[in-house]
């Protein structure tokens, strides 16, 4: 009998410890046997992991689509590159096409992309000018009927640009309806930095805007990388320099490159005086 006590004793022992120690739910998490939840955050883990890892996943993928752009990118400039521009130099001097003889119609015009530029004031706006823009709302009440626009990436197409801009500003120079605008692209990343950026503008800040004359002209300069910009308008040798005519709703209506022959001075001239004599 003493036996049979003891042992039921030691049964009524094991019975009570087990009754207080957990099991795992796998559907509810950690509990105790007689229904307590200890852990109730437990059960929401896999799924907050399985929402974490979608996140990071849509993140990725998107990541994934700008990392593949900026190799495209670096592939086409490391393809271009400056031998590249230097080799076709040599061969053609920067005439790399020949100028419109006639305006381009309308209805077939490309806009002009938007082109961030500042002057050596440190002032900031946006080309092109237009009836929208910033720079006609605080500035001025009239939209230029013609802008020309010429874009200098190297110091190389420097005395190019002065071919294209003495004949203009000699023939419109009484002319309010028309602007001229010169940038030059800064893409050197130590000259992007704020303060160097400053010191820059400071040095260039007595540009060639003494002319008494009644044509707006313009020295602006664009800072950053520009590959976008210059694949919109078909740009690759930046040796040279681009010159565009708009119109005033920012079309490009007539465009050259490199050093003008006087045909295609003509045919400027030409054109620009067309865009005048337009309502």
């Amino acid at each position: 009998m003493a036996l049979a006590t003891r042992l039921n004793r030691i049964l009524k022992q094991h019975q009570s410890t087990v009754s207080v120690l957990p099991f795992r739910n796998p559907n509810q998490g950690l509990f105790l046997a007689h229904g307590e939840n200890l852990s109730p955050h437990v059960s929401q883990v896999p799924a907050l992991l399985s929402s974490t890892r979608s996140f990071l996943d849509f993140y990725k993928l998107g990541n994934k689509k700008a990392i593949e752009e900026e190799r495209a990118r670096l592939k086409d400039e490391m393809t271009r590159g400056y031998f590249m521009d230097m080799k076709e130099y040599g061969i053609h001097g920067g005439k790399v096409a020949a100028a419109n003889k006639t305006l381009i119609p309308a209805v077939a015009a490309m806009k002009f992309p938007v082109l961030a530029v500042t002057y050596p004031s440190g002032k900031t706006f946006k080309l092109p000018v237009t009836s929208n823009s910033n720079e006609v709302q605080t500035e001025s009440s009239t939209v230029p009927k013609a802008s020309l626009v010429c874009l200098s990436f190297r110091a190389s197409s420097k005395d190019m640009i002065d071919s294209w801009r003495t004949p203009f500003l000699e023939s419109f120079s009484n002319s309010k309806d028309v602007h001229f605008y010169e940038v030059s692209f800064i893409d050197k990343w130590l000259l992007c930095l704020s303060p160097v950026k400053y010191l820059l503008l400071r040095v260039l800040r007595n540009p060639k805007n003494n002319e008494s004359t009644a044509l707006q002209t313009q020295n602006a300069y664009s800072f950053g990388n520009h590959y976008y910009f210059r694949k919109q308008l078909r740009i690759l040798n930046l040796l040279t320099g681009y010159v565009f005519l708009l119109d005033k709703c920012g079309r490009i209506r007539w465009q050259g490159v490199g050093k003008p022959t006087p045909e295609e001075v003509s045919s400027l001239l030409s054109c620009t005086s067309l865009l005048l004599e337009a309502q």
